[in-house]
């Protein structure tokens, strides 16, 4: 088992697993069934998992790709962020999962992956959104000279009545017509 420190407010780093179970097991395993069970989810150790982000991929349908160019052209990971791992990542055979940051839903959460999931390793720079003091300034804070928002609508324009109008006159006189 491996213990994985997941940070909430991480949007760069990817974590690549290898899944280690025969073809046939594969989607049982990775999607949630109609009861709710999520056998992924539960090799994990994941409390807060987005389906829709989880990306499990047949190493045997990449065909002359590697998984590790994979990796750089669909989320982009640096090259020098895989360097170290590249042979290893691209031995790997059968399925893999990769799971982006939006996979974990801004949650932050300690993984403990276990089989038949292996943590192959996590890509990309961890860089936490810190907050930022609140802004002094008056226009900062929407009081200073520029414009005021446009004044919303009430749907009483005198435009707006004229126009329902002479629609409601050609409607009655179409209808007049078709009776006469």
């Amino acid at each position: 088992m491996t213990r994985v420190q997941v940070n909430g407010s991480d949007r760069t780093t990817l974590y690549l697993t290898h899944l280690d179970l025969p073809p046939e097991a594969v989607e049982r395993f990775t999607q949630m069934a109609g009861t709710g069970e999520w056998p992924l989810k539960y090799a994990l150790g994941a409390t807060r998992l987005r389906e829709s982000f989880v990306d499990v991929v047949s190493i045997r349908d990449l065909g002359e790709m590697t998984l590790s160019q994979y990796l750089s052209a669909a989320y982009d990971v640096p090259a020098r962020a895989l360097e170290k791992d590249r042979a290893r990542i691209d031995r790997l055979k059968g399925h893999a999962v990769v799971l982006p940051p939006q996979a974990f839903d801004g949650t932050s959460q300690e993984l403990t992956i276990a089989t038949p999931l292996t943590l192959v390793g996590s890509y990309g720079e961890a860089r936490p959104t810190a907050r930022g003091a609140n802004p002094m300034s008056k226009a900062a804070r929407g009081q200073g000279g520029a414009q005021p928002a446009a004044r919303r609508s009430s749907g009483n324009s005198p435009l707006l009545k004229l126009i329902l109008a002479a629609v409601a006159l050609i409607l009655a006189l179409v209808l007049w017509l078709a009776l006469v």
